[in-house]
């Protein structure tokens, strides 16, 4: 990062001095917002500027952040337009993409699917340049984050976070990333990719040569105009556009657009596809004013603001149970089992298989479930083209016997949703999955997930992941986040528990243990003292009764 550092040093004051002489006013009376959305507009005389930001309060449960990619059949169109189309109330122009068609070279992921990815390689003068690049995130936790990131394949539990983007510099490529050097991005539901980041830890930080962006169009000290996301908490994001190449407004260089973020109180940023795609709407108004007129040009991505109700965030999970075919609670009827020799089976243990029959072969997966509750069932399995289209799984609740179909050819490697059943608390409750398929040569048998989202009916069980209502999350989000020096951790626990709570890093590797001890039932707190540690973000885990939860929080020195 040293070469980042020196390339800023130059423009650094210039930026400071340009960022500070923006007026800003808030305009939001002028349109119909939902709470937690404010809107302001920003003036400078010398040199012309006019900008606009969206504040978004995301602790305002009712609204929510997430991106678009379009479905017109040109495959990209207007922000005004692409805005009113899906619905959201606003919007700015998101990530790369190909001007002469529609691809995305910008990561869209959407809760459980990744859309498009960041482009991993980039070519200058014939020469490959693996590149992580920048990434706009949301958890189901409603956390925000900007991020350096790398794909390692399709899904969503493929993308890998990194605490230092990739050191490219002009002539001399990184190392192709490995999963060794980052670590899962926990809990992600949506995002955006872009780049270069512009602020980390609350300061400027351009990764503009790390992440190859020399020879692009995109220019480090040419003033354009530029489109940018950031966070100031992580449930509190600023979306801000910057008109640019016309006498009313000159636009800004990559060193004022970051100065311009660190300004408004972000604590990480990222630059977004700038130029003529730069637009900000909402409703169908079209905010700004891209390079002088009303024209949009259409874009294939947009980062929005909608309704909560628009975004499925995940369910909350009171109980949940997984049953492995290794498990005393699963039996492998009839002769013929073998492992498969395939990858992406769920646990330690391989999935097993058998050839397409009669009914006669099949595995027995009994719940033994300690409440009467409704329940989500869900299966893993592994994929792969010998696999039977219509695997028959047999489903014994309380109203009776159901049997679905499914294609294990395809979605292997995740949980599959097989439905909603109300099981007793007796051995009545069986899933069964049958060789009595019609098509394809072999059955898979591997994992069963019971899930509850219902809070009144379940109560504690020893040795199952239970909460007795709402209010009993073991974890709670530390406070202050981001913090300086230190920060408290609090946490519920419904019984006498032995409490283990530790601290890592970005890369995974543990930095403090802050407590093993047995608590008793109730509410407790902890101060983590962060003195010796250097910014940036951390994760600190709890473990009680083999319930494992994590949380982020950001280290700002």
């Amino acid at each position: 990062m040293k070469k980042l550092i020196i390339k800023l040093s130059f423009l650094l004051f210039v930026s400071s001095l340009s960022a500070q002489n923006i007026t800003w006013t808030d305009i939001t009376a002028q349109f119909t917002l939902p709470e937690g959305i404010k809107a302001f507009k920003g003036e400078r005389e010398s040199p012309a500027l006019k900008a606009w930001y969206l504040d978004i309060e995301l602790k305002q449960q009712s609204i929510a952040i997430r991106p678009y990619l379009s479905t017109v059949s040109a495959g990209k169109e207007g922000v005004a337009p692409f805005n009113q189309r899906v619905g959201a109330i606003a919007a700015i122009n998101g990530g790369y993409f190909d001007v002469t068609g529609s691809t995305s070279f910008s990561a869209v992921v959407y809760p459980g699917e990744v859309l498009a990815q960041n482009i991993s390689t980039i070519y200058r003068n014939s020469v490959p340049y693996p590149v992580t690049r920048s990434f706009f995130g949301m958890t189901t936790d409603r956390d925000l984050s900007v991020d350096w990131i790398y794909h390692f394949g399709s899904q969503v539990e493929d993308i890998y976070i990194f605490d230092q983007p990739t050191q490219n510099s002009p002539g001399n490529p990184a190392s192709i990333p490995t999963k060794s050097q980052g670590m899962t991005y926990a809990k992600l539901l949506v995002g955006i990719g872009g780049g270069p980041t512009l602020v980390k830890n609350g300061s400027v930080a351009i990764s503009h040569d790390e992440e190859v962006f020399w020879d692009s169009g995109i220019g480090y000290s040419t003033a354009n105009p530029r489109t940018a996301v950031g966070f100031i908490s992580e449930s509190h994001a600023i979306l801000l556009v910057v008109d640019g190449r016309q006498v009313a407004s000159q636009g800004v260089t990559l060193p004022d657009l970051a100065q311009i973020m660190v300004s408004l109180n972000c604590v990480a940023a990222m630059n977004l596809d700038g130029g003529g795609s730069t637009q900000m709407a909402i409703g169908n108004q079209l905010i700004n004013r891209p390079e002088g007129g009303t024209s949009m040009r259409p874009v294939p991505t947009i980062l929005a603001v909608v309704h909560a109700d628009s975004l499925a965030f995940p369910k909350t999970i009171y109980f949940e149970k997984i049953i492995d075919t290794a498990d005393e609670a699963c039996s492998l009827v009839g002769l013929g089992w073998f492992p498969t020799a395939n990858a992406g089976y769920w646990g330690t243990t391989a999935s097993m298989l058998n050839s397409r029959g009669t009914g006669d072969k099949y595995a027995l997966f009994r719940l033994g479930l300690k409440r009467p509750a409704q329940y989500e069932l869900f299966a893993w399995w592994v994929a792969a083209s010998n696999r039977c289209k219509d695997t028959p799984v047999i489903i014994n609740h309380q109203d009776g016997c159901d049997t679905i179909t499914v294609d294990q050819t395809s979605n292997g490697s995740k949980w599959n949703s097989l439905g909603s059943y109300f099981f007793n608390s007796d051995s009545s409750g069986q899933v069964i999955i049958s060789n009595a398929a019609k098509t394809g040569t072999y059955i898979v048998a591997d994992a069963i997930r019971i899930v509850s989202y219902d809070s009144s009916s379940i109560t504690a069980v020893s040795g199952e992941i239970t909460f007795q209502n709402r209010t009993n999350y073991i974890l709670t989000n530390n406070y202050p986040n981001p913090f300086n020096c230190s920060t408290t951790i609090q946490f519920f626990l419904p019984r006498q528990s032995h409490v283990k709570i530790k601290i890592y890093n970005m890369l995974g590797e543990e930095v403090k243990n802050l407590l093993n001890e047995v608590k008793t039932n109730g509410n407790h707190q902890i101060i983590f003292d962060a003195e010796g540690l250097s910014s940036g973000i951390y994760f600190y885990q709890i473990e009680v009764e083999s319930v494992k939860q994590i949380h982020k929080m950001l280290l700002i020195r």
